[in-house]
């Protein structure tokens, strides 16, 4: 149980490409974490089947699992440091799902709300809700404990799940009087939750409110332009707020020239600026932000294979890990089903008495 340096495990279910809200969420964390933990980054594809388990989505997976990888590497996330694996292709995750869900209660996990905002989101109701969804912060535990890890960088949406997978952890270490799991830390990121550039809600691609990481300085001035801001204030001389602007929310999470955000907030409040001068340095800020993820983006995209390899070699290693973790649970639980496993593997004897 002992690591040289304490784990991480975070990730993002692969539904297309990433935008700021995930990196203020968790990417900016992810990234500076790397040197000081043993970083674990999960592209969740099974959380997907939740609410789309059809075959044509199943089948166009593979497109935004690339998208994904590509933008942890843009964003600077270093394979070499961190091991970056797909959910899917470690097996031991359904094993270790299967017996956690014996651990927590149904009226425990039907309480989150996040379960239910995830329901409606798909156009669920309580007749149409899969086990699977309501099982969601199960698997997610697996995902967490799987690696044994001690910190799950999240945005505030996850907060809850990660107080489950806590749940379990301490359950299992009590029940099978054994330290096998650690109990897993949640870490904020500094903006918790983006709200969408049209000021309704948090960033999300579906609901069209947001900007990518991999979008170009131009797609990027056109969002800012048409973004939400006081909607009382029609003429740049009438006093503005500056509180739940989504324009100054953004200014203050990328903008770093801290005494033009104050020099525009104060202006804004007495009626001295236009939203035309606050968008057009918020594009600009935003642009010289991403110009170093669009660099990176360019030329990780112009070595063929590599982001295939990036992934290959990251789910080798954790499934190398996953065989371990199983093997302290088994030997925990003393599941005779791993004895015998391991007696037809190394084709040694096996007996259920003596």
């Amino acid at each position: 149980m002992n690591h040289q340096r304490k784990r991480i495990l975070t990730g993002d279910r692969p539904t297309g490409k990433l935008h700021l809200g995930h990196y203020v969420g968790s990417l900016k964390n992810r990234v500076a974490l790397q040197d000081g933990y043993e970083c674990y980054f999960i592209i969740a594809d099974l959380h997907t089947l939740t609410t789309r388990p059809e075959k044509e989505h199943v089948e166009g997976l593979a497109h935004n699992i690339y998208d994904v990888v590509l933008d942890y590497l843009a964003v600077g996330i270093d394979p070499e440091r961190s091991t970056i694996f797909l959910q899917s292709a470690v097996r031991e995750t359904f094993e270790l799902q299967l017996l956690f869900g014996n651990l927590v209660t149904l009226p425990r996990l039907t309480r989150l709300p996040s379960i239910k905002e995830m329901a409606r989101a798909a156009n669920m109701d309580d007749e149409t809700v899969p086990f699977g969804l309501i099982g969601y912060p199960v698997l997610q535990a697996a995902d967490i404990l799987l690696p044994r890890a001690h910190l799950v960088p999240v945005g505030k949406d996850n907060e809850a799940h990660v107080e489950i997978t806590r749940e379990i952890a301490r359950r299992f270490n009590r029940l099978y009087e054994a330290e096998v799991f650690p109990i897993p830390e949640v870490m904020i990121g500094d903006v918790p939750t983006l709200i969408g550039t049209d000021g309704q809600a948090k960033m999300s691609k579906s609901l069209g409110n947001a900007i990518m990481l991999s979008d170009d300085a131009k797609t990027v001035e056109e969002k800012v332009r048409s973004m939400y801001t006081d909607p009382n204030r029609v003429r740049a001389d009438i006093p503005g707020k500056v509180e739940g602007n989504p324009v100054f929310i953004y200014h203050d999470a990328f903008n770093p020239n801290v005494d033009e955000v104050n020099d525009l907030k104060e202006r804004y409040r007495q009626g001295k600026v236009g939203d035309v001068e606050v968008k057009r340095k918020l594009a600009r800020a935003l642009n010289a932000f991403l110009d170093p993820i669009r660099e990176r983006r360019a030329a990780y995209e112009a070595r063929p294979g590599f982001v295939e390899e990036v992934l290959v070699e990251g789910t080798r290693k954790m499934q190398a890990e996953a065989r371990l973790t199983m093997d302290l649970v088994y030997a925990a639980m003393g599941m005779t089903g791993a004895r015998l496993r391991r007696a037809l593997d190394d084709n040694t004897p096996f007996r259920l008495k003596g």
